[in-house]
């Protein structure tokens, strides 16, 4: 592949623009992953009342089966040869089909319609399709995505730089949906009159979300298209497939490491799928001084509709100074040190907040209203500092993993290496989603049902206490993790002039 000489400086200012595109992505993915099976509860529980168990159960089953497309969709990118690059013209083929998925998952059907036993099974096949189309169009964007991040510089801690800027942004992006939302919300209340007490008006605030999200977030991702460049050639063109996947597993041990550490560590993303139902079980409706007079017409905010951002306020607040900090944590004690640290004080700072909540007596202010608000956001406050390395780490390792196999190997993997990783992501989300809607089913919780003390300590275990033990599962793996400074002192320096004489061949 003859990719266009770039001669250009990479900037912090490229860097940026790099985390603003990926950030775009994240308002996709937060916007399905936290409010998809609320949209099936508030549309569809008349037809079944039990639709969190059966929901819980298609995420988990499309989710994996739309893993089936990552190896084809790295065998695509590594065949590739575009003359914009490997990677940035794939951002342009997946960005409209993963925007109009988006908002083919928040179109409302009336299969109730149907006659008998059709309702619910037509329902459930579309649930069924769309949820694989979205996550197969996820991987389309997600894999050259992260791929791009390998050859943006030949330098490892500008990728470390623009790595740990693209991760801040996206936890910004987390918060901001929840803010999308609410403005929606209270938009429509004021241009219709209505509120989520009224069928139709939720039917079309889901609907002109995801427009919202389909604008907004599509605009920002094909940035990466139009204004990134890519500084390191790739010339491989082979065809990537799950045995040639299994066998870079195999041979890569750094690779599989960091396969694992994602498998083992779901649960450290079940507080995004349960998000919005945990905001309705411990905080429920809450009035606020001031607030609730300026967006609430001095009436009740709701953590599950008109103030979803309400529930994970301060945690957002966390991620984001985490993530400024663990480049520069990293940068000191490198990725293996950085992550068991991180590791093991998100396990330790959960459980002590799973124990004091069941210590919390039933009728406690804690239990609900302003109370248990100000609870949820210290608790958070504290949670938050744990995600600081759940994004950045394995993205960081596998862009060092890549430049290690070319040092050992002479060739750079990166449509594999990333579709394992996507892949690892994937298999872990769908456990971490699935695992999700599982405990708030279990919990007994819907938008109607009362709320026990026994419904709050089970949702306050997948929010808090779930993800605390992934972060410590998650850290396993890594022990072995082999790549240290010193190994990349060495490999950088080869790496160097093997490209300089390459260059020299090429021209």
């Amino acid at each position: 592949m003859q990719n266009e000489r770039v001669t250009s400086k990479f900037t912090t200012g490229k860097a940026f623009l790099y985390g603003i595109s990926v950030c775009g992505l994240q308002f996709f993915a937060g916007y399905v992953n936290s409010f998809q099976t609320q949209f099936y509860s508030d549309m569809y529980s008349a037809l079944d009342a039990h639709i969190f168990y059966a929901v819980a159960v298609i995420i988990l089953v499309a989710k994996l089966l739309s893993c089936i497309a990552d190896p084809i969709i790295g065998s695509m990118i590594d065949r590739s040869n575009f003359k914009k690059g490997k990677m940035r013209p794939w951002i342009a083929i997946s960005t409209p089909a993963i925007a109009f998925l988006t908002m083919a998952l928040f179109i409302y059907i009336p299969f109730g319609n149907l006659p008998g036993v059709w309702s619910k099974l037509v329902m459930y096949a579309y649930i069924t399709v769309t949820t694989v189309a979205w996550n197969i169009s996820f991987s389309l964007a997600d894999i050259p995505s992260q791929g791009l991040l390998s050859l943006l510089s030949q330098d490892a801690n500008e990728r470390n730089k623009t790595a740990g800027i693209a991760n801040v942004l996206k936890s910004i992006a987390g918060s901001v949906t929840g803010v999308i939302v609410t403005f929606v919300m209270l938009i429509l209340t004021k241009m219709t009159g209505k509120d989520s007490t009224d069928f139709g008006f939720v039917k079309t605030y889901y609907l002109v979300t995801a427009v919202f999200i389909f604008v907004i977030a599509g605009g920002l991702f094909i940035l990466n298209y139009f204004f990134t460049q890519e500084r390191v050639r790739s010339y491989t063109s082979k065809t990537v497939s799950f045995k040639e996947m299994f066998v870079e597993l195999k041979r890569n041990k750094m690779m599989r490491l960091v396969f694992i550490s994602i498998l083992i560590g779901f649960s450290r993303g079940c507080v995004g799928a349960v998000v919005v139902q945990a905001g309705g079980v411990l905080i429920g409706a809450v009035k606020i001084p001031l607030l609730s007079d300026l967006l609430a017409g001095g009436e009740a905010l709701d953590p599950t509709s008109n103030a979803t951002w309400l529930t994970g306020l301060t945690s957002a607040i966390t991620s984001m100074i985490s993530l400024v900090i663990v480049p520069f944590v990293n940068k000191k004690f490198g990725e293996k040190k950085t992550f068991i640290l991180f590791a093991l004080y998100g396990f330790i700072i959960a459980l002590a907040a799973m124990i004091f909540y069941l210590c919390v007596p039933e009728g406690s202010p804690m239990r609900g209203g302003l109370g248990a608000l100000i609870l949820v956001w210290v608790v958070e406050f504290f949670v938050g500092f744990m995600y600081g390395t759940h994004g950045y780490s394995p993205v960081v390792m596998t862009a060092d993993i890549i430049d290690y196999q070319e040092w050992k190997t002479g060739e750079r993997r990166e449509g594999v290496d990333y579709a394992i990783l996507s892949m690892a992501n994937k298999i872990a989300g769908a456990f971490a989603v699935g695992f999700g809607i599982l405990m708030v089913a279990i919990s007994g919780y819907n938008s109607n049902a009362v709320i026990t003390t026994k419904m709050q300590n089970v949702m306050f275990l997948a929010y808090v206490m779930m993800p605390g033990l992934g972060c410590l599962l998650a850290m396993i793996p890594i022990l072995g993790y082999k790549i240290d400074e010193k190994t990349k002192i060495t490999m950088r320096a080869e790496l160097a002039e093997r490209r300089a004489k390459a260059e020299a061949v090429q021209e």
